[in-house]
């Protein structure tokens, strides 16, 4: 080949280069992992997770993705914060009261006892002091939050014995979830059993375990507890409002582009919307169906009410007094909670309270 001829194809290789390149960069895909800290089986919290994913690829018409893996597939459960800290991975979705190991003030982003419904978590969150507090906590931990969404006041579990006061607490194995409830229950005498849902079945039928909590109606249903424990107690005071959390590592949300951002922010509040929605739509219809399948549905009584809210007071105070960043977001969350009950005192508690009066 002669030196012209090596020019001329040489100079036209670079137009194409030239040419191509940019097209290519247009095209390139965001492509990021999500772990999340529940099983597929969980339609309503993984479903959140796969709301979101489905969203972002939709609003980016493709040329964003979000692959989900269910808890155990990339790491386990518990290992989402560690590797979002380390940029293992871009996302997770988990409840954040599963931390308090490493600090009691993850919790605030999830659930705690006697704290704020459903919505009254959306409006702290979204329009009160809430998710700028958290924020500026996660910062230590390379995280940006977002709703995943919120299972609503949360039922108080599954007894194998009547609980007729305070005292039938002591000595009692239960199953808890996450969180400051723990302290609280400990406090009542309850020794806390950490495992699996899916262990807990067959340990309440051996007789290893006397209670659990996990969720609510539609949730508990599927994992069988009333033909093992047939008492079913509510409200799950732990539990007025449990908000699931997307985790976002902050070098990645840095990375993307405005529009990538702005699409994120976007689908959080799509999934988010979706899960409390289903669990209010699911809920009363399982709850339905356990009771026909005799089930045994019954208050708890004031004095455990009671009890249960002394313990959780001295938690708070035992935690405020170690941290003053802990007494600054728990004083914040309760100050916002006086005036949201207040509001509700002639909302929608009267109207809630007029309307299952009647005959509809």
């Amino acid at each position: 080949m002669d030196r012209r001829s090596l020019i001329k194809q040489a100079g036209i290789a670079g137009v194409l280069a030239a040419g191509v390149a940019p097209a290519v960069h247009a095209q390139a895909a965001v492509r990021w992992r999500m772990a999340s800290s529940f099983p597929k089986s969980l339609d309503t919290i993984f479903g959140s997770a796969e709301m979101f994913a489905r969203t972002v690829k939709a609003l980016s018409g493709g040329k964003f993705e979000v692959s989900v893996h269910a808890a155990g597939e990339l790491m386990p459960a518990f290992g989402v914060v560690d590797a979002l800290q380390n940029g293992t991975i871009e996302m997770a979705q988990t409840a954040p009261y599963y931390f308090t190991g490493k600090d009691a003030i993850f919790a605030f982003a999830c659930a705690v006892p006697f704290g704020l419904t459903a919505r009254q978590m959306d409006a702290w969150m979204d329009h009160g002091n809430g998710r700028k507090l958290m924020d500026a906590f996660f910062a230590n931990y390379n995280i940006k939050s977002y709703s995943a969404g919120n299972t609503g006041t949360q039922m108080g579990g599954w007894y194998r014995k009547e609980i007729k006061s305070a005292a039938d607490l002591k000595g009692l194995k239960m199953r808890l979830g996450g969180g400051l409830f723990g302290e609280a229950m400990a406090k009542l005498g309850v020794i806390s059993q950490n495992m699996p849902a899916g262990d807990v079945y067959q340990a309440l039928e051996k007789g290893t375990l006397d209670a659990t909590e996990f969720v609510g109606p539609y949730d508990d249903q599927k994992l069988g507890f009333n033909k093992v424990a047939p008492y079913y107690y509510y409200p799950g005071w732990w539990e007025g409002g449990a908000e699931l959390e997307f985790f976002v590592n902050t070098k990645a949300y840095a990375a993307l582009s405005p529009e990538n951002k702005a699409i994120v922010d976007a689908a959080t509040k799509v999934a988010a919307r979706d899960m409390t929605s289903k669990y209010d739509a699911f809920n009363p219809i399982a709850l339905k169906k356990l009771v026909a399948d005799k089930t045994q549905l019954k208050p708890f009584p004031k004095d455990v009410m009671d009890a249960g809210y002394k313990a959780s007071m001295e938690v708070f105070a035992e935690h405020e007094a170690k941290s003053p960043e802990f007494k600054k977001i728990h004083q914040d969350m309760r100050a916002f909670q006086r005036d949201q009950l207040l509001w509700e005192r002639f909302s929608e508690f009267r109207f809630n309270s007029y309307m299952t009066s009647v005959k509809l």
